[in-house]
């Protein structure tokens, strides 16, 4: 897929992995659409990119759509959707004070794996209305789910079940839309610089840096971006995820 001339769609594309993908792809001559619940950010960049912004939960169907369909009605059409929204939570099992709470786990899985299918779902949906190339492809989808989905620490039981989730879809949804011509992959990231961490002390920072086999440090989300323009170009990525972490293995706690 070229990315030059295309309708783009990055969910959650108002800061860290999203922002640094929609600047790239906006780099290389992509129309992009940043959907994303902070309008003071995504506006701000969308204004900057020469862009459009779309106040959005990827819970919600109709906000979804409605990016879908702004990332449709672009001259390229919708050929790439890049979805990097998420939130953690950390709790045990079962502890001292009790089990772990409901809501927290459904609200994580909610937003994560659900709201995670929904922008492929609808993306994938309006992808299916576009011309296919000469190739045969008519679009891409690039997930985002975590090494915690493989090596999910001591209270990460919510964030890695909603990151599980979303590599165990990949192959299936991958074969879905094979005969369609739309791919399917997923980023797997370690620790990156993302505003989830950037509220830590930074002796924390420095800390976690330093478990990162190599490069010893922590990732950057240019590098997610350089990975997600990656995929949408290599034709013969599909159906898989790729760990993006410096050989981190992560330990219990």
């Amino acid at each position: 897929m070229r990315i030059e001339g295309s309708g783009a769609l990055v969910a959650g594309g108002a800061s860290g992995l999203g922002e640094a993908t929609a600047r790239l792809l906006r780099a290389r001559g992509a129309e992009v659409v940043i959907a994303d619940l902070n309008e003071d950010k995504g506006s701000a960049l969308a204004d900057e990119l020469g862009g459009q912004f779309v106040r959005a939960d990827v819970t919600e169907p109709d906000q979804v759509q409605e990016a879908v369909g702004a990332a449709a009605g672009l001259s390229g059409g919708l050929r790439i959707s890049i979805c990097c929204a998420g939130i953690g939570w950390a709790e045990r099992v079962a502890s001292g004070r009790g089990p772990h709470q409901l809501q927290p786990f459904e609200t994580v899985i909610r937003v994560n794996l659900i709201g995670t299918f929904n922008v492929l779902r609808l993306a994938a949906a309006a992808m299916l209305e576009t011309e296919p190339l000469e190739s045969g492809e008519r679009g891409v989808c690039v997930n985002t789910a975590s090494i915690a989905a493989f090596d999910g620490q001591i209270g990460q039981v919510s964030y890695s079940a909603s990151k599980g989730g979303i590599v165990g879809m990949t192959l299936p949804a991958a074969r879905d839309l094979s005969r369609s011509g739309i791919r399917v992959c997923t980023i797997a990231p370690g620790l990156f610089d993302t505003p989830l961490l950037a509220g830590l002390p930074e002796e924390h920072r420095q800390a976690l840096a330093a478990t990162m086999p190599f490069p010893p440090r922590l990732g950057r989300p240019d590098e997610y971006a350089a990975l997600a323009a990656h995929i949408v170009e290599n034709e013969m990525l599909n159906g898989e995820t790729i760990r993006l972490d410096g050989a981190l293995r992560m330990a219990p706690k």
